[in-house]
């Protein structure tokens, strides 16, 4: 019961101390479940992967992967709740009070300063995220070449696509997959 309650801690200090939604979320996410010890970077990286596979917000997502991981499946329910619940409940207090003073100038500023931070964050959590992924460790060097090539890749393919045309992500996302299958099988 201690582990649950853990659990939804963690991830409702991360859902009201994280700003810029889901994706920016995944910053502080990351280094509270290494903190605790629930997971390593390379498996948060592979919980993100799953995450974005599926349709949806990437932040439950991605907490009910460390969830169900650390305690099963009342754990993706506590780290769910912790995730959805307290941010959603501070949300509706906010769009009272945002309406209230949304031509305040102090709102904007904080906001102005707030926007490159995020931005920031998105940034820290993309370079750490590469830095597992594409990084092989475990093969020769010539195989660690190849793979380590075909990773990087495959996220510069999916960067310029989503950068320079309108493709929906999710179809990259199934591409890589058909692409994984037919090409990187061991």
């Amino acid at each position: 019961m201690r582990l649950l309650f853990d659990i939804f801690i963690v991830f409702t200090r991360v859902a009201l101390f994280s700003w810029g939604g889901g994706p920016a979320s995944l910053a502080l996410m990351q280094r509270e479940v290494v903190t605790a010890g629930w997971m390593n970077a390379a498996e948060f990286a592979d919980s993100v992967a799953v995450g974005n596979a599926l349709p949806g917000p990437i932040a439950p997502q991605v907490s009910a992967w460390v969830g169900y991981k650390v305690a099963g499946i009342w754990g993706a329910v506590a780290a769910t709740v912790g995730t959805v619940v307290p941010a959603t409940l501070l949300m509706l207090v906010m769009v009272v009070f945002f309406f209230g003073t949304k031509d305040s100038k102090a709102l904007k500023s904080m906001l102005n300063a707030v926007r490159p931070v995020v931005v920031g964050l998105l940034a820290w959590t993309a370079y750490d995220m590469g830095r597992v992924v594409l990084h092989i460790q475990s093969i020769d060097s010539a195989q660690r070449l190849a793979t380590g090539s075909v990773s990087l890749s495959l996220a510069f393919v999916a960067f310029a696509i989503l950068t320079f045309t309108k493709v929906n992500p999710a179809l990259l996302i199934l591409g890589a997959c058909v692409f994984g299958l037919a090409f990187l099988r061991k």
